[in-house]
């Protein structure tokens, strides 16, 4: 079972769709002990880091999350605004602190190229910076995937980035460290390179 985590904000039944069509049972919730049952966990997410990390707080899902992931060491992965929410804080609104997992903050997205809009939107190559990383195996380097986002990751220093993007400048599109994954871009809406980068997750993590 994979439990897709419910905080009200994302597009959960496209992610619940792609782990469907994989052949995993998704199960979207936000109970916890459902949570606890899963094998693995998906945190996906669109919309505002401060209402992402609030809904978590209201839910009682950060002790819950932070229990499985770092003392239990579940693998999960993070996608989009899920994928900011293990940051350490973001500058979206004063600086809202996150779920900490990854030691890199999240901040405003600016282009080098003034005629480059934001937010990102549409299909771009990814760059793997760690190539051994389970996520692209099967998957060429500079494969394209589906962005949409105007904050984005920046480098973490410990080695956990393992996929660059450039949009008028590179940012950090892909992380892991230890059983903690996270795509800034929407592999469940990136074709057959996002089905194998998702299947890789949930086969391998």
């Amino acid at each position: 079972m994979i439990g897709i985590v419910d905080y009200g904000l994302g597009n959960l039944t496209s992610v619940a769709g792609a782990v469907l069509k994989l052949g995993y049972e998704p199960v979207i919730t936000c109970d916890a002990d459902e949570l606890a049952r899963a094998d693995k966990l998906i945190l996906p997410g669109v919309g505002a880091f401060p209402d992402g990390m609030a809904n978590l707080a209201e839910r009682g899902l950060i002790d819950v999350l932070n229990d499985l992931v770092i003392k239990r060491r579940k693998p999960i992965l993070g996608i989009c605004l899920g994928f900011q929410l293990l940051g350490k804080s973001s500058e979206e609104f004063r600086d809202t602190p996150g779920l900490g997992w990854i030691d890199a903050a999240v901040t405003r997205l600016k282009p080098d190229d003034a005629s480059l809009r934001v937010p990102h939107v549409g299909w771009n190559d990814l760059t793997q910076t760690r190539p051994d990383c389970i996520l692209f195996d099967g998957i060429a380097d500079g494969a394209l995937f589906y962005f949409v986002h105007s904050y984005r990751m920046e480098t973490p220093p410990d080695g956990a980035q393992v996929g660059s993007c450039d949009y008028g400048g590179p940012f950090t599109a892909a992380v892991q460290k230890g059983s903690v994954f996270g795509t800034q871009f929407h592999p469940e809406k990136s074709q057959q390179a996002g089905l194998t980068l998702l299947g890789n997750f949930l086969e391998k993590a």
